[in-house]
């Protein structure tokens, strides 16, 4: 018998570590053959944008997203789309562009970068058609450049003004028995409002009400000059709600016509001179990424250096700005002789303040060493995003870019009701000091641990007030003035000095290719992609637990599960972060 349980358990082993191989190797092999596959580009062909795809900052490696059917989701960037598009303006086999306009998953910013690309590429005079079944707000602000927009007979089309709605949990914390212990400072530095009213401040509310106005008439403006109609008409249209269906869409000239998906393809063939029953050539972005060459090879090159997510302490993981990494990030780009200038792509809320500081020192040291330093601002470079943007030499950001939120808070909750009451869990201890436990969430802080707390939060409010007053070369009383933890849109940061100029990433590049004199350069971007084994071992088990998540929910109930999560990172620390989830709908 013991024999037979050996044998039993060596072939159990064996199998085990088969199965392991035979795994490791299938996706070697997958791995391979999605890499070596080299797509195409036919004659007579017309790019597909996709505007439910999110075109994040960072390019990433695309082998585990060609296994899991999602190509360009994860691996074409906004900036390789929007050098895509420069490309197929001369590109012969290009013919057009059709844009699937129904959900916009992309940020007002990179819209404006993306749109911006779309407008150039009509210089060429190919064809731009746009076309939906559900089109949003935010989808045509991109659509609103073709040369036709058309949607689904049945369809919807939104035009009914913008609206941004914050969710508040006091009392659901007060019925739990949980009290959010609050430090902040900065009289608009609303983070915690959720935590601590039942509706918006009057600061917040002033707030909001202007930043929601600007990235309004910003749309109205775009649509004005696109659609030839003075926006006082178009928000005229929203204020009565007058456009219920598609064809009232048609009547105030908002679109083209209805048409069905396949009447659309019909036009397009006509515009490609093709019979009816002929295939249309249909590439996706991604696609034409793999088929066609944008990289430019020269010994002087220009780092540009990807900060995409929450600013956090440490490595930090996947979609996350970890202090550790890009202090070396910055550090390799600037003692790099081959490397003339560094542009940093800032597209984050803020985070840990303490990771803010860390960043913002390399970036110090970098513009103390005469190395020609810009900074371009996606959706949002605010709180500890702005922080670490300051010391910049120039910086770029769009209008509806979302900055500022110069401020501070931190969070200390008291949950030694909810454990005894809710749970039935008390605690107890042994302190060799006072203090020794501050900080404790089983315990209420006593009077003089709020000051010491309160402290700290003041000391780092002041010390992001002195980064952004030097890196800017203002004076603190105006600093103070227009900080308090404020939002502010990038046409207004313009106004009042914390922005330098209106402009994408593209504009930031060749701002730091004149700086240093460079005519002829070669980019090297930064975080490098990840391998494929590192990807294996670290995101891709992340990456379809998000896929999964992002499939059950409806796109505000994932903004609020992520403002959820966002609030649980919030606690123990002092935080440099934009005060909320920015979701207009």
């Amino acid at each position: 018998m013991r024999s037979f349980f050996k044998f039993f358990l060596a072939a159990l082993l064996a199998l085990v570590v088969f199965m392991l191989i035979g795994f490791l190797i299938l996706f070697a092999v997958a791995g391979s053959i999605a890499s070596s596959e080299k797509a195409t580009i036919a004659a007579k062909s017309v790019l597909f944008i996709d505007l439910s795809r999110s075109f994040k900052d960072k390019k990433t490696d695309n082998t585990l997203a060609r296994l899991s059917g999602d190509r360009d989701i994860y691996s074409t960037s906004l900036y390789d789309v929007v050098r895509l598009l420069q490309h197929a303006k001369s590109d012969s086999s290009v013919r057009g562009i059709y844009i699937k306009c129904n959900e916009n998953a992309n940020g007002f910013a990179a819209s404006e970068e993306l749109r911006n690309a779309l407008l150039d590429f009509k210089e060429s005079k190919k064809f731009v058609i746009a076309y939906g079944d559900m089109i949003s707000q935010k989808a045509y602000f991109v659509a609103s450049v073709a040369d036709k927009i058309y949607c689904n007979p049945k369809g919807i089309i939104e035009w009914k003004g913008f609206a941004s709605q914050l969710f508040f949990i006091k009392n659901a914390l007060k019925k739990l028995e949980i009290e959010p212990q609050i430090f902040y400072d900065g009289k608009f530095k609303s983070a915690t409002e959720p935590l601590r009213e039942e509706k918006m401040t009057d600061a917040n509310r002033l707030q909001t009400t202007v930043w929601l106005g600007d990235l309004y008439s910003r749309f109205l403006l775009a649509t004005a000059t696109a659609r030839n109609i003075d926006t006082a008409t178009l928000h005229r249209y929203a204020s009565a709600y007058m456009i219920h269906t598609p064809n009232d869409a048609v009547q105030y000239k908002l679109l083209d016509g209805v048409k069905y998906d396949d009447e659309v393809k019909d036009e397009i063939r006509k515009r490609l001179g093709i019979n009816g029953d002929d295939k249309i050539e249909f590439v996706q972005i991604g696609s034409y990424a793999e088929a066609t060459s944008i990289k430019k090879y020269a010994a002087d090159r220009i780092a540009v250096i990807y900060a995409e997510g929450d600013i956090v302490y440490g490595r930090g993981t996947e979609g996350q700005v970890g202090s550790d990494e890009f202090r070396n990030l910055i550090s390799k780009a600037r003692t790099d002789k081959n490397i003339k200038a560094i542009v940093l792509r800032v597209n984050s809320p803020g985070g840990s303040a303490l990771a803010s500081e860390i960043i913002w020192r390399e970036t110090m040291l970098t513009r103390k060493a005469g190395k020609p330093f810009v900074v371009s601002m996606g959706d949002m470079a605010a709180s500890g995003g702005y922080y670490i943007s300051c010391a910049a030499d120039s910086i770029f950001a769009q209008p509806n870019t979302i900055t500022g939120s110069i401020g501070v808070f931190g969070i200390v909750p008291n949950m030694q009701d909810f454990f005894k009451n809710k749970l039935g869990v008390t605690f107890d201890q042994v302190k060799t000091a006072p203090n020794a436990d501050i900080g404790s969430v089983t315990r209420p802080l006593t009077e003089g641990e709020k000051i010491i707390i309160q402290s700290e939060i003041d000391t780092v409010y002041h010390d992001f007030k002195t980064r952004v007053a030097e890196g800017r070369k203002k004076d603190m009383p105006l600093i103070d003035s227009i900080a308090q933890g404020r939002v502010w849109t990038g046409s207004r940061a313009m106004q009042i000095g914390l922005v330098d100029r209106v402009g994408g990433l593209d504009d930031a590049i060749a701002c730091a290719a004149g700086m240093a004199n460079l005519k002829d350069y070669s980019l090297r971007e930064y975080p490098e992609p990840a391998s494929f084994w590192d990807m294996l071992k670290s995101n891709y088990g992340k990456t379809v637990k998000t896929k999964v998540i992002k499939e059950e929910l409806s796109y505000s109930e994932y903004q609020l599960y992520e403002q959820l999560q966002r609030i649980r990172q919030m606690v123990g620390t002092a935080q440099t972060r934009l005060p909320y989830n920015i979701f207009v709908e």
